[in-house]
């Protein structure tokens, strides 16, 4: 092994908060109100996805990095699969535009895609943990609650297109998406920010 270069984790947290708050910022500028409504209207949501992709995936950086795995081949390899789920979502809503029933094809492949990082992170966890090279409890912590808050806004969609209860409404959806990323990427901060502070 050689190493590349170095990065304090305690940056990553607010670098993937900065970028989602340049996001949402964007999004809700007058410039692209009359457009963001548009789309709602229209029950998708293209900005949503291009910022989930890139903020989760770095969360997952951050986790990865935390947990102690820093080769730069297994970063990219789940960064890029967590993309790619993430972008699923975004082809979910387009392709879903032109259908009279729902094509879950997308969701399927976003779901193979999206559950393979964290196979791969449990194993390294799994691994270091045999070997002797635990990761702090502060880090499970984060796993665990990542983990839940990922898949939670896996069942948003299929509530969503199910139309369940008050999902009936694209914007009840919605409003569900930034709530989960408000407090997922809260929570991955605060948590970062305390067990990177432990003696």
């Amino acid at each position: 092994s050689e190493t590349l270069f170095e990065f304090p984790i305690a940056l990553i947290a607010p670098i993937f908060l900065l970028l989602s708050a340049i996001a949402h910022l964007l999004i809700s500028a007058p410039f692209y109100i009359q457009r963001y409504e548009q789309n709602i209207a229209k029950g998708i949501n293209p900005p949503r996805w291009w910022e989930c992709s890139i903020s989760s995936s770095l969360m997952l950086v951050v986790l990865l990095m935390l947990g102690g795995l820093i080769e730069i081949s297994a970063i990219v390899f789940i960064f890029t699969l967590n993309f790619i789920m993430s972008l699923m979502g975004l082809v979910m809503e387009i392709h879903n535009q032109t259908t009279k029933k729902t094509n879950w094809l997308s969701y399927w492949i976003g779901c193979l895609a999206g559950i393979i990082p964290w196979v791969v992170i449990a194993f390294y966890f799994w691994l270091g943990a045999e070997n002797g090279s635990e990761a702090p409890a502060f880090v499970y912590w984060i796993f665990v609650s990542i983990f839940i808050f990922f898949n939670l806004f896996a069942i948003n969609m299929v509530l969503q297109y199910k139309k369940i209860g008050p999902w009936k409404d694209y914007f009840y959806g919605e409003r569900a998406y930034i709530i989960l990323s408000l407090v997922a990427k809260t929570l991955l901060a605060w948590q970062v920010f305390a067990g990177t502070l432990q003696p």
